[in-house]
């Protein structure tokens, strides 16, 4: 919101509009779609320069950061617009399996930006590790139904396999993947797996000292390269993966349970690297049931029930203030040293062979009423945060 307030402060809603995309700014105006505050702009490091927005404010889009309360006649309207690292747009995806489809993901919708953190929490079997590998074009016996996926503004499913595999895959976004005890290939050595990569995406440099910064980079020693897999304990193993991850420096990397089977003081070093990464511009898409350890990193979070994203904002209004009945039973949840109990929640998730038409929380939630019989729609938050409540209590 700051860098867009920067770049321009907004046309408010009922000014004249415009019949073509140029527009002024400074006393200066630019009619080749650019912006005319390109190169001056403190959202340069995210933008792509190009001004897309129509005229009247609205945006066909869905990949690019738009006001999200445009359609209100007393907000102003933001004209220039920062193109998204990631868009994930109305995603649904479905597994066929013996006993039928089972749809793993519906609807899910979400943006980040180039050097945020994003966090997506929820029971397992919720979908989240399917969203991961949708992005990373690995769905094994799953599809896309429904909706798109945009990288730096390009829709995934418009790359081809070879440039995907060649220019995006572990080069612009990489995934440490949650079983690191089958991620590793059980017959070539730790090095040998770390030299594929780097030769298969043509890397200029000395590979062995690239490869030995690597490992060194997650506090493991020089000797594991020589060792197979079988040779080392999971938490090296996830250690290994976590390197191999960031081997390319990615523009974004999916952590999908990433401090699995780590004890507590390396937990400590991989969430210590990953802030320092994050730093430098690097994104995260990290994917945990720890909602304590996603509170050190997360700038949005997205929690996930039974296939949908039931609440997405800003990570410090989601822990200090939940919306949706499930949220608030996530955080209650957590054990604490001081105060009462956890309470827990109550019931099982819904089986995604046979979603409900209803609120899929409904059988389980303590403020159920009649209306939750209908699936409710997302519904903007009042505060204006940018969240966004799968609930009928915020209609």
């Amino acid at each position: 919101r700051a860098v867009l307030r920067a770049a321009d402060p907004g046309r408010v809603a009922g000014d004249a509009p415009r019949a073509d995309p140029s527009w002024e700014l400074g006393g200066q105006q630019r009619t080749d779609g650019f912006c005319c505050k390109r190169g001056r702009c403190p959202g340069n490091r995210f933008c792509s320069g190009k001004h897309w927005s129509r005229p009247d404010g609205f945006d066909e889009r869905p990949n690019l950061h738009k006001n999200r309360r445009s359609q209100d006649k007393n907000h102003a309207r933001i004209r220039c617009v920062i193109l998204a690292l990631l868009s994930v747009n109305d995603v649904s995806i479905r597994y066929n399996s013996v006993a039928g489809p089972v749809y793993a993901v519906d609807h899910a919708s979400f943006e980040m930006e180039q050097g945020e953190t994003v966090g997506i929490v929820g029971e397992s079997a919720c979908g989240k590790s399917t969203l991961g590998l949708a992005i990373m074009r690995m769905l094994s016996g799953g599809r896309i139904t429904g909706g798109s996926i945009s990288f730096e503004g390009r829709p995934l499913e418009e790359v081809p396999d070879r440039e995907f595999d060649h220019d995006y895959r572990w080069k612009k976004i990489s995934m440490m993947f949650q079983g690191a005890m089958s991620s590793l290939d059980p017959v070539y050595t730790i090095k040998d797996q770390f030299v594929e990569i780097l030769r298969e995406h043509g890397s200029a440099g000395d590979i062995d000292s690239i490869v030995s910064d690597a490992v060194r980079s997650v506090n493991l020693d020089g000797s594991v390269l020589r060792k197979y897999p079988h040779e080392l304990s999971g938490g090296m193993k996830q250690r290994v993966v976590v390197a191999m991850a960031l081997l390319l420096k990615p523009k974004l990397v999916i952590a999908d349970e990433p401090t699995t089977a780590l004890d507590v003081l390396i937990q400590a070093r991989i969430m210590n690297m990953l802030k320092r990464l994050k730093g430098s511009g690097m994104s995260f898409l990290v994917i945990t049931h720890d909602l304590a350890l996603l509170s050190e990193i997360a700038d949005k979070v997205g929690i996930m029930y039974g296939g949908q994203l039931v609440e997405f904002g800003p990570s410090e209004a989601i822990y200090n203030n939940p919306r949706h009945p499930y949220t608030r039973g996530l955080l209650e949840s957590i054990p604490r040293l001081h105060g009462s109990r956890p309470k827990y929640i109550r019931g099982m998730p819904p089986a995604l062979l046979e979603p409900p038409s209803r609120c899929r929380f409904m059988d389980r939630c303590p403020e159920a009423m009649k209306k939750c019989e209908k699936d409710p729609p997302d519904f903007a938050d009042d505060d204006d945060d940018g969240r966004t409540v799968k609930c009928w209590l915020y209609e």
